[in-house]
């Protein structure tokens, strides 16, 4: 009965005969790709909602500054985060091409970040300054590790159970509910303002974080998957960082990796925007509850657009996301320099947020589609491995552009970052078509 009902609902997302065709995964899937198409769902949604609970540019830094931990912890919330999940997956990689069946390895990396969260909760309960900023750092590293887990496991089970014009739907509309989860965080973080709650309620957050990553475990591990291929999985670790040289070898490859590192930029403009609000005088923590409401509603509403538009061309995706992104850091580059902004920067910035997370959502589940798309197999999973890894060197390399503030000022930063997003979407039209 359940299946009957998942094939319904799957049939109404697109034409029956596409629903129906399982032309790019194997046939021994076809029979059961509906369900799997909706247990990688929740689970995706979960994982996101945990994301927003947990979000490490707001309530992390919020929180230990709660905590009156020095604010030199603050500055490796983000980097840590995104570098950590993305740094080893060429040896994760080499693991995964082991197995036949691999949707246990996303698993097993949602349990650890469930993990990971309930102790971040204890160091807020128990512990204090210094203490808890070293603590916080410890299990937001194992967190970000568990993370690199699932980014490889996640595309890999995804091109094996879904077909090619479904997959950007599941990120499109788990993205949307997790910005549903956001605008009601935000209005949470709202009524803290007013009535000036103590720290327990930020420690149930994060104890609802991880149980958002324990019940999507739960859920991925019901997916049905096929054993796949695992030739070459006895290279060793020395041949899996010579698939490095597949940016060299693979030219379309090579230039999406180029491109993404170019479209960073709708990712890394995100904190100047905050700061320009801060730096016009909207440093109010009512102000702040407008920035994670922006992006919470950006999320809700952009995600099942881009999941659509990605199926039909994920290139396309890259190219007009980054392009908006970049036109956006340009405009408020220029607002700021010449002193427009002036008394609208309370509503104008917060605004600009807004169509920014939308850009920088396209750009993520563009790229995202694409990648799953270009390559089949362990090819796949390679050039997985091989772009985050080297996006993950990118990250921190890319901390150093903060340097010229003193020289340039944020609308200088802006406007640099503004330039890698032009130059990103006139290299992703270079890409072929997938």
């Amino acid at each position: 009965m359940a299946g009957k009902v998942s094939q319904a609902l799957y049939e109404k997302i697109g034409s029956e005969e596409d629903a129906r065709a399982c032309q790019d995964i194997d046939d021994s899937q076809c029979q059961i790709v509906a369900g799997n198409f909706f247990k990688i769902l929740l689970a995706q949604f979960l994982s996101k909602s945990g994301d927003a609970l947990m979000n490490p540019k707001v309530t992390l830094p919020w929180v230990m500054q709660s905590l009156g931990v020095p604010a030199v912890f603050l500055g490796w919330l983000v980097p840590i985060r995104e570098s950590g999940s993305l740094l080893p997956q060429l040896i994760i990689a080499n693991f995964v091409r082991k197995l036949a069946v691999r949707h246990n390895v996303w698993v097993v990396g949602s349990l650890l970040m469930s993990l990971s969260m309930i102790a971040v909760a204890l160091c807020i309960h128990f512990s204090h300054a210094m203490t808890a900023g070293w603590l916080i750092i410890l299990f937001l590293s194992i967190f970000s590790l568990s993370r690199g887990l699932n980014s490889v496991a996640f595309k890999d089970v995804l091109g094996k159970t879904v077909e090619k014009k479904r997959r950007g739907r599941i990120s499109g509309f788990a993205t949307s509910g997790a910005g549903l989860v956001t605008v009601l965080v935000a209005v949470g973080v709202s009524l803290d303002i007013a009535q000036r709650h103590s720290l327990t309620v930020y420690t149930l957050a994060f104890v609802l974080a991880a149980a958002c990553w324990a019940f999507g475990a739960l859920i991925y591990s019901r997916v049905i998957e096929q054993p796949g291929a695992v030739d070459g999985g006895r290279n060793g670790l020395w041949l899996a960082f010579k698939r490095l040289s597949l940016i060299f070898k693979d030219k379309p490859f090579g230039y999406f990796v180029l491109a993404r590192a170019l479209m960073l930029c709708s990712a890394l403009s995100a904190p100047y925007y905050v700061a320009i609000a801060q730096q016009q005088g909207q440093s109010t923590l009512l102000q702040l509850s407008f920035f994670l409401a922006a992006g919470g509603l950006a999320e809700l509403i952009s995600g099942p657009f881009w999941g659509w538009f990605a199926d039909i061309s994920s290139r396309k995706v890259m190219i007009i996301a980054s392009l908006v992104s970049a036109l956006l850091g340009a405009v408020i580059a220029i607002s700021v320099g010449t002193a427009l902004i002036g008394h609208y920067g309370a509503w104008f910035i917060p605004g600009a947020y807004f169509l920014l997370t939308i850009a920088h959502q396209g750009v993520r589940l563009g790229r995202k589609t694409y990648l799953v798309n270009l390559g089949k197999g362990n090819k796949r999973t390679d050039y997985v491995s091989v772009s985050n890894t080297l996006i993950g060197v990118i990250l921190l390399l890319t901390g150093f552009v903060s340097l010229l503030q003193p020289l340039i000022g944020l609308a200088g930063i802006l406007a640099v970052l503004a330039m890698m997003g032009f130059l990103g979407a006139l290299l992703a039209t270079r890409l072929p078509e997938v």
